[in-house]
């Protein structure tokens, strides 16, 4: 009997301890489904948002950049590399009513209609000294930019070359002989020699020389050196030949 009521009560007391700790499981699951749904869940949906616009740019920014993509640049008509004038003129072509903006050295000069035939000109550019670097946009009735044209590098020099002309020195008289006379110099590298209007050769020290016919009495040689940007230094030479 004794074993029997021992026995009854531990199973009470093992009841009891199982429902208490049922009831305590509950509890725990309970406060980690409301601490999944509070906190953990929408760090989770956070994280995922962040790693999303990370790899993915936002739709705004790509059909900002296909709309810009679209609009065509202008074609621009610079047929020089330097020149020797402070303005310049530039004509080109772009989208018909449309604008067209200049840029030199990334700064907006000037801004032009285009014609219903597409044809624009950018009248009294001034630049500076040296290499200018100039681009055109062009700009819907939006204000949208297109992408950047052709950019050119434009070389302004102002200054005239040097010239040298070593032989024959002005005056120079010659009597019999040979009727050929040498004409020779110097100038900078990349600069065109011409004497009476026929270009010579120049190495690539600057040096040029050539041989010249003379005529009985007055021979007069204009000795011409123009530069890359057009600048133009000319000296001339006279020489009287007699045959005896």
């Amino acid at each position: 009997m004794a074993y029997n009521y021992r026995s009854r009560r531990s199973a009470k007391k093992l009841a009891k301890k199982s429902k208490q700790n049922f009831i305590i499981s509950l509890i725990l699951i309970a406060l980690l489904f409301y601490g999944t749904l509070k906190w953990l869940l929408p760090n989770f949906v956070n994280s995922l948002g962040f790693v999303r616009n990370k790899f993915s740019p936002a739709q705004k920014t790509i059909d900002s950049s296909a709309e810009k993509s679209t609009l065509a640049p202008p074609v621009l008509n610079i047929p020089y590399e330097a020149t020797n004038t402070a303005q310049i003129n530039i004509k080109g072509y772009g989208t018909p009513h449309s604008k067209v903006a200049i840029f030199l050295e990334d700064e907006k000069k000037d801004t032009i209609d285009v014609s219903g035939e597409g044809s624009f000109e950018i009248r009294n550019l001034q630049l500076t000294l040296g290499t200018n670097n100039i681009y055109g946009k062009s700009i819907d009735e939006n204000s949208q930019e297109s992408l950047p044209s052709k950019a050119f590098k434009i070389f302004y020099d102002n200054e005239k070359p040097p010239l040298t002309v070593n032989e024959p020195e002005d005056g120079k008289k010659i009597q019999g002989g040979d009727k050929r006379v040498k004409v020779s110099g110097k100038t900078e590298t990349g600069t065109r020699i011409f004497i009476n209007e026929a270009q010579v050769i120049v190495d690539k020290d600057g040096n040029f020389g050539a041989e010249q016919a003379l005529n009985d009495g007055d021979n007069n040689f204009n000795v011409k050196a123009i530069d890359e940007a057009t600048n133009t230094t000319e000296i001339s030479r006279r020489v009287i030949y007699s045959p005896n």
